[in-house]
């Protein structure tokens, strides 16, 4: 039976002292009977284990998304070590990581799951495992190149970890990676996913009229506004352990401008300029919430608040909300005869607002604001992604040449 090796981040601690101690199976029974089952074959997986805790711990430090892409990658690549290659995942050479690609393109049925499961549950002090998770979702292509890619950084980020803390002198990762046949070389040309103007009117104006039969929408056109007019990553936005958006993060400058403070990738605060457009939506909000229309600099209220309980949401509440305008957008865009522009919107995700929002500006604002705005570290990065100015003039060059 495939076994989760690694509960929530809160969790992690636990399974670390529970490891230690050697006392997993008074929390974790059917881990512990796991581990001693694997350990049969390959005496050092208990070994292996304790590292991938040391590891997601150290990295689960940065963002609980770091450390959930990082376990679902690294879970499985443990388990196919153990079970599959029936070594360490620190005796794997080559053509052993060669071989563990391969199974990401095809993976045994057996390790496949038609839907998200969850992992372990509380009963009476015991977390239970949840026996229909499985280590991947069954979906049409398994290993896109996205997929492919975020495989390879964990491995690569796992083994040189391992280095420094000389667990392993070697990493076969990059030499693996470079001559793999499923990676396609980028084109030049790499158009962000954006809604097209359509699209962002229905998703936006949809919201935004039905406030008045459905108040508690206002909370969506509020993150709506926030993902796409301040360019806001839909982390951001959200409750983390070392981040908490909070209304008092708006602040005003002596010119009378209005900022937006955030932690975004790698823990840096930015500043995000605030459009006039926006601190509109900004008053509404608050009005909506019962609060003054513009922010204090004492004000501990959440930035995007839960209608039950205390406190900001979480990554998940969010895109549950911004899920919820793209289908009511589906809806009007049908009913109004475009169905082209709502079929491709079932593609959508909350990150295309970001995108939409930062491609729609490059055209007016200087580039070095807009990048600013982002929280590119660079400035290449935002005309690789939105300007792609020498694209453009190869483009323009060449488009008067004749056959």
């Amino acid at each position: 039976m495939l076994v989760a090796l690694v509960d929530t981040l809160k969790q992690l601690r636990y399974q670390i002292a529970h490891l230690e101690d050697d006392t997993l199976a008074t929390e974790y029974p059917e881990l512990d009977n796991f581990i001693h089952q694997v350990g049969l074959t390959v005496a050092e997986s208990k070994n292996d284990l304790v590292f991938l805790y040391q590891f997601l711990y150290v990295y689960g430090r940065k963002s609980e998304a770091t450390f959930n892409r990082f376990r679902n990658e690294l879970e499985r690549f443990c388990l196919w070590s153990w079970l599959v290659a029936e070594k360490s995942v620190f005796d794997l050479k080559r053509d052993d990581i060669e071989a563990y690609v391969d199974f990401m393109v095809e993976p045994d049925s057996a390790w496949l799951s038609n839907s998200v499961q969850w992992r372990y549950k509380d009963e009476q002090g015991i977390r239970r495992l949840n026996t229909n998770w499985r280590p991947f979702i069954n979906k049409e292509n398994i290993a896109s190149q996205q997929t492919l890619a975020a495989m390879f950084t964990a491995l690569n980020v796992f083994y040189k970890f391992a280095i420094l803390e000389e667990k392993t002198f070697a990493n076969f990762v990059p030499v693996v990676k470079k001559n793999s046949p499923y990676l396609v070389v980028q084109s030049q040309i790499k158009i962000p996913d954006t809604l097209s103007d359509i699209q962002w009117e229905y998703v936006f104006g949809v919201t935004r009229d039905l406030c008045e039969q459905q108040p508690d929408l206002e909370r969506n056109l509020f993150t709506l506004a926030c993902l796409k007019g301040l360019y806001l990553r839909i982390s951001e936005l959200s409750e983390r352990p070392q981040w908490s958006p909070v209304m008092s993060h708006f602040w005003q400058d002596n010119d009378g401008f209005w900022f937006l403070r955030i932690m975004g990738k790698g823990n840096k605060l930015r500043d995000v300029t605030l459009s006039e457009d926006f601190i509109s939506y900004l008053k509404r909000y608050r009005l909506y919430r019962g609060l003054p229309a513009l922010p204090r600099v004492d004000e501990a209220e959440p930035l995007v608040h839960k209608i039950r309980g205390k406190g900001g949401m979480t990554v998940r509440q969010i895109r549950r909300l911004v899920q919820q305008s793209f289908d009511l957008a589906k809806q009007s865009l049908l009913q109004d005869g475009f169905k082209d522009d709502a079929e491709q919107l079932e593609a959508a995700t909350a990150h295309w607002l970001r995108h939409t929002g930062a491609t729609h500006d490059a055209q007016t604002r200087p580039l070095k604001h807009l990048s600013e705005d982002l929280g590119h570290a660079k400035i290449a990065t935002t005309d690789q992604i939105y300007i792609q100015t020498n694209i453009k003039e190869r483009a323009k060059s060449g488009i008067k040449r004749k056959v």
